[in-house]
C-alpha cells in the first residue's frame, strides 16, 4: 500500500514560487546546484517538518529540476512523502546500515547521488552552518570527495529569501497567533497561588495543543516559565515548586501551525505589583507602542529598536540584549535583528518577534513582547492579549 499525502497547508504553486525565488539567488552566486540541509529551509521548500533531522539529510535543488530531491534516513521517507509536496520519486531514503557507522554516513549516500546525477564537477552550494556531525564539520568530506565542484558556503542564502511571507503564509501565522492568544489567556486562569507549576504549565501546553478556531497546535515550541525567585532568569522551563501570594511569572510561549511559529511574553503577578515591578511595565509598555509606531516599509531595523531604548531610557531603565528578531518557520530566523546598528530595511509581510524581556538583577526581571507583521502604513500585531501587568 502507498502512503498517501497528508494535509497540504500550501498548495504545490506556493512551494515552486519560493523555489523560484531560491534559484535566482543561485544564479545570482554562479551555483548550479545547492544543498539545503537546515531544519527550517527545508521545511519551507517543502513542507517536511518530522522530527529527522538528527540524522544527515537535505534538500537537493537543481536550476534544471523543477522539483528539488530530498534525501533522509530510510525509516523517515515515508514521512517525506506523506508531508511534502514532492513525489514519490524525489524522496529518497537512504539504507538503515548508514545510521551510527563509523565508517559512512548519510552524506556519504547524498554525495555519491551528487557524482549518479552528475552535480559533482558543477557549482554547488552548502549551508555550511547547519552540516555537522558528531566526530566534526561535514563539510570537510563535501571537500574531500567532491574536489572538482566550486563549493560556495550558502548558510543563510534561504532564510533571505524567506523573511519575506507571502499572504499564505501570513495567514498560517495568524492561526499560530490565535492559538498563542488562547493559551496566554489560559495562563491568566490557571495561575493561583498552591498550583504546582508543572499543572499550570500542561494546562498552558495543552491549550497550544488543542489550538483555537477549530486549528490545533501542530508542535509544541519554546516555552518558559520563570517564576519567583526565579524572575531573573531569561530561559528555564517550570519547576517543582507550586505558586504563592506574591510570586511573579515571567511566561513566554507561542502557538505552532506547521513550523510557522507566533511568540508572545507576558508577567503575571499574585496579588499587588511593587513599585519597581509597575515602574518597568509603565516603563517597557511604552517602548513597546514607540517601538510599533515606528514600524513602517522603509525604516531599519535599527530605527525601531532605537525608539524602544529611547522611551525606557527616559523612564530610567536600561535594556542591554537586542530588542527583537526575525520569526517565522521555527522561533527565530537567523536574519535580521531589532537592535541598534540593524540596517535591514522593513518590507511589508515582514514578521518580528519584539522581544521586551529585560532582566535586570539576578532574582528580578520582566517581559512583554508582540509578534507583528509589517503592513503597508504599519505594524498589525499578530496575537490580541492585553499589553498589561497581569494581576492575579
Amino acid at each position: 500500500m502507498t502512503i498517501g499525502k497528508g494535509l497540504q497547508i500550501f498548495p504545490r504553486e506556493e512551494y515552486l514560487r519560493r523555489l523560484a525565488a531560491v534559484k535566482s539567488e543561485m544564479r545570482r552566486r554562479d551555483i548550479d546546484t545547492l544543498f539545503v540541509s537546515n531544519p527550517s529551509n527545508i521545511a519551507y521548500l517543502s513542507g517536511h517538518t518530522a522530527y529527522s533531522w538528527y540524522v544527515p539529510q537535505g534538500l537537493v535543488i537543481s536550476i534544471d529540476w523543477e522539483e528539488p530531491t530530498f534525501i533522509t534516513r530510510r525509516m523517515d521517507a515515508p514521512a517525506a512523502m506523506h508531508e511534502t509536496f514532492l513525489q514519490h520519486s524525489n524522496v529518497i531514503g537512504y539504507p538503515e546500515n548508514l545510521i551510527a557507522n563509523p565508517e559512512r554516513d548519510g552524506y556519504d549516500f547524498i554525495i555519491d547521488f551528487f557524482h549518479e546525477r552528475g552535480l559533482a564537477n558543477r557549482g554547488i552550494g552548502l549551508e555550511l552552518s547547519s552540516l555537522t556531525l558528531k566526530s566534526g564539520p561535514a563539510h570537510e568530506k563535501f571537500k574531500a570527495r567532491l574536489p572538482n565542484a566550486k563549493i560556495v558556503d550558502c548558510s543563510r542564502a534561504v532564510d533571505w529569501v524567506r523573511i519575506v511571507k507571502s499572504d499564505l503564509e501570513i495567514s498560517v501565522m495568524r492561526e499560530a497567533a490565535a492559538i498563542t492568544t488562547a493559551a496566554m489567556l489560559r495562563a491568566a486562569e490557571v495561575i493561583r497561588p498552591g498550583v504546582r507549576e508543572a499543572d499550570a504549565a500542561a494546562e498552558i501546553i495543552g491549550t497550544l495543543v488543542r489550538g483555537a478556531n477549530g486549528k490545533p497546535g501542530t508542535a509544541v515550541s519554546h516555552f518558559c516559565m520563570c517564576s519567583s525567585p526565579r524572575t531573573g532568569t531569561a530561559h528555564i522551563r517550570w519547576s517543582e515548586d507550586v505558586f504563592r501570594d506574591g510570586s511573579q511569572i515571567n511566561l513566554e510561549i507561542g502557538g505552532v501551525r506547521y513550523g510557522y511559529t507566533s511568540a508572545l511574553m507576558r508577567t503575571f503577578i499574585i496579588g499587588s505589583p511593587s513599585d519597581r515591578l509597575r515602574r518597568l511595565h509603565d516603563a517597557e509598555a511604552a517602548g513597546l507602542g514607540a517601538a510599533l509606531g515606528a514600524v513602517r516599509p522603509g525604516a531599519t531595523c535599527s530605527d525601531v529598536a532605537n525608539a524602544f531604548y529611547r522611551t525606557i531610557e527616559k523612564r530610567g531603565f536600561k535594556k542591554e540584549s537586542r530588542c527583537g528578531y526575525s520569526i517565522g518557520i521555527d522561533w527565530s530566523e537567523p536574519t535580521a535583528s531589532l537592535r541598534d546598528g540593524d540596517t535591514t530595511v522593513l518590507k511589508p509581510n515582514m514578521t518580528f518577534h519584539l522581544m521586551l524581556g529585560n532582566w535586570i538583577d539576578e532574582d528580578f526581571g520582566y517581559v512583554l513582547s508582540e509578534t507583528f507583521r509589517v503592513t503597508e502604513s504599519g505594524a498589525e500585531a499578530l496575537a490580541t492579549v492585553p499589553r498589561k501587568l497581569f494581576e492575579l
